[in-house]
C-alpha cells in the first residue's frame, strides 16, 4: 500500500466567542449553533460549510484567484462557480455541483466534482452553559428612536475539528473510457508540481484559519493550536474521535498513542504538533511549526518533488 491521503484532527481554543449563528428562537436573542447530547447538554459548533467558506476566503487572502460566482443553470437553482478545476484552485479542492434542466421533458443533467478536501464541523469539547452577552444598538436621543436591546449566546472552550485531504484526487478526475465496457480512466488535468502547490496553499490557509462570521464584536482565533496529523495509506480520519483534553486542560497524549498502535499498518508517518503558548508540549509532541513543515514534506514526497 502506498500513501494516498493526509488526515488532520486539530484543536482551537477560544476564550470568549460566538462563532457560528443559528436560527433565531426568540427575536432578540442571537443563538449559537449547537448539537444536543443524550443527557440534554449542548455542544456549540461551527458548521462544516462555515469552515469551508473560511478556508476559501483565506486561500483568496493569501493571493490565489478564486472561481467567479455565476448565475445558476436553472431558474431557481443555487449560484454556481465557473466549474473549472483546471484554472481555479477552489473548483479543484472544494468541488462543485451544477444541475441543468433537460429539454423537451428529457432528464436533466448535472456537472459534479466531489471535493478532495473532506471537512468535519468544529465541535466544542465543553458544553454550553447559557452565557449571554447583553447589548443595545443605541443611536442617541437626537434621532428619536428607542434603543434596540438584544442578547447573543457566547461560549468559551476548546473546539475540535478534522480535515482529510485526498492527495490522489487533487488535480484529477475519473472519466468513462469505454461506454460499452464501462471502463474508467483517470484524467490528470494539472501536473504534479501544480497539485503540490495547491495542497501547500491549502495547508497555509488551514494553518492561519480565520472566519469572518461574527467577528466584528466577538473577535476569535480558530486556527489550530494542536494538530494530530497522519500520512495515510488508507483514507480514514483516524484521530477524529481520539483527540481529547484532560481536566487539567492539556491534550491526552496517551489516547493518541493507542490510535497509532491500532492503525500502524495504515500510517506511513505522523506528527503531533502543539503551540506551547496554549497547550503544554509533552513527550511525543513537537512544535506547530515543525509539524506543518513535516506535513509539507509529505505533500512534496507524494507528488515527487523531494
Amino acid at each position: 500500500m502506498k500513501p494516498n491521503s493526509i488526515t488532520i484532527t486539530y484543536l482551537s481554543k477560544v476564550s470568549f466567542a460566538s462563532l457560528n449563528g443559528s436560527d433565531k428562537e426568540v427575536d432578540n436573542i442571537n443563538p449559537l449553533k449547537k448539537v444536543t447530547l443524550n443527557n440534554g447538554e449542548e455542544l456549540p459548533y461551527v458548521s462544516s460549510q462555515a469552515i469551508r467558506r473560511a478556508l476559501r476566503d483565506k486561500i483568496a487572502e493569501l493571493g490565489h484567484e478564486l472561481s467567479p460566482i455565476l448565475e445558476s443553470s436553472t431558474a431557481k437553482g443555487a449560484p454556481k462557480t465557473a466549474l473549472n478545476p483546471i484554472q481555479y484552485i477552489d473548483d479543484d479542492l472544494f468541488g462543485y455541483m451544477d444541475a441543468a434542466k433537460g429539454k423537451d421533458d428529457a432528464a436533466g443533467t448535472s456537472n459534479t466534482r466531489t471535493s478532495p478536501i473532506r471537512v468535519e464541523s468544529l465541535l466544542a469539547l465543553a458544553t454550553y452553559k447559557g452565557d449571554l452577552d447583553f447589548a443595545t444598538n443605541f443611536m442617541g436621543k437626537k434621532v428619536g428612536l428607542n434603543p434596540n436591546i438584544f442578547e447573543t449566546e457566547i461560549h468559551s472552550g476548546v473546539y475540535r475539528g478534522t480535515i482529510l485531504i485526498e492527495l490522489d484526487r487533487v488535480g484529477m478526475e475519473t472519466k468513462l473510457k469505454d461506454p460499452k465496457t464501462r471502463e474508467l480512466e483517470d484524467y490528470h488535468f494539472i501536473n504534479s508540481e501544480e497539485k503540490a502547490k495547491r495542497v501547500l496553499a491549502f495547508l497555509d490557509a488551514f494553518r492561519t484559519l480565520w472566519s469572518q462570521g461574527r467577528q466584528t464584536r466577538f473577535l476569535a482565533d480558530i486556527s489550530p493550536k494542536f494538530v494530530a496529523a497522519a500520512y495515510m495509506k488508507s483514507k480514514n480520519p483516524v484521530f477524529l474521535e481520539a483527540v481529547e483534553v484532560e481536566e487539567s486542560g492539556q491534550v491526552n497524549i496517551g489516547k493518541l498513542g493507542s490510535v497509532l498502535s491500532d492503525y500502524d499498518k495504515f500510517i506511513e508517518a505522523y506528527s503531533f504538533g502543539v503551540q506551547e503558548a496554549v497547550f503544554e508540549k509533552r513527550e511525543g509532541m513537537e512544535s506547530l511549526k515543525d509539524s506543518f513543515e513535516k506535513m509539507e514534506g509529505w505533500v512534496k514526497n507524494y507528488y515527487g518533488l523531494n
